[in-house]
């Protein structure tokens, strides 16, 4: 009796042990430190390990469609990953809305109102996510479109390959203010430093986040992974940062 009980734990070791997997994800750089948050909680929760590729969407998607090796994407809006599953990449129906995300302008200057220096146009430089690779940087100029900006604003671009270099410009000093995720800058609903201008939803597009599985039968791993994301542990994380969930923007709608 003892000797089949501990074939069984055995057993049941070994099981474990083989359904361990490590999941490579890629994942916008706007979302890089929920992310790593959300990433710890799974692992902490799981058997399995997690590891994550920041970059923009554009490049994320753009090495999908190569063959990189990936199981999860989660772009920073909903077109790549519809590109994805129509070229049979994703996975058919694995696609959903994680987070809707927020535009900030951003300085790292906290004694400047960073709306009234964009509208009076006294600035040297102004950085925004490159809007041909990157979603959050085209809700930048959607902004500057509707506020009659554009292309006043132009010739004193400064593009990150992505919203992280974006960011780094206007850390640095390189330039004076930049379009950034609201992630980046906010923590438990504060400021860290500087002064932001939380652009109005009504001057771009909605920011719809979305993810998808990669390949026609998705690991186990991720699967557990992709639930992982919708429950409501991870529901807080995002929204600590800044971010609306799906959940909470049905509960805003009147």
């Amino acid at each position: 009796m003892i000797k089949s009980h501990y074939l069984l734990l055995l057993a049941c070791l070994l099981s474990a042990t083989v359904r361990a997997e490590t999941l490579t994800i890629a994942v916008a750089s706007n979302f890089a430190k929920p992310m790593s948050e959300i990433a710890r909680a799974f692992e902490k929760e799981s058997n399995h390990s997690v590891r994550v590729a920041f970059g923009s969407s554009g490049k994320l998607a753009a090495q999908l469609l190569q063959g990189a090796p990936f199981h999860m994407f989660f772009s920073a809006d909903q077109d790549k990953p519809e590109l994805l599953l129509k070229r049979g990449i994703a996975t058919s129906g694995s696609s959903f809305t994680y987070a809707l995300g927020g535009l900030a302008l951003w300085s790292s200057d906290p004694t400047i109102d960073p709306e009234r220096v964009l509208r009076e146009g006294s600035f040297t430089k102004i950085a925004l996510a490159n809007p041909r690779l990157a979603p959050y940087g085209i809700a930048a100029t959607e902004v500057l479109l509707n506020l009659a900006l554009l292309e006043a604003s132009k010739p004193r671009w400064v593009l990150g390959e992505n919203i992280a270099q974006t960011y780094q410009f206007v850390e640095s000093g390189n330039a004076e203010l930049g379009f950034v995720a609201t992630s980046q800058i906010m923590e438990n609903g504060k400021l860290i430093k500087g002064a932001s201008w939380p652009v109005p939803q009504n001057l771009h597009n909605p920011i719809r986040q979305d993810a998808v599985l990669i390949g026609k039968q998705p690991s186990r791993a991720a699967r557990e992974f992709a639930a992982f994301v919708r429950g409501a542990e991870v529901t807080n994380i995002i929204e600590r940062y800044g971010y609306q969930t799906v959940e909470a923007d049905s509960r805003a709608a009147p």
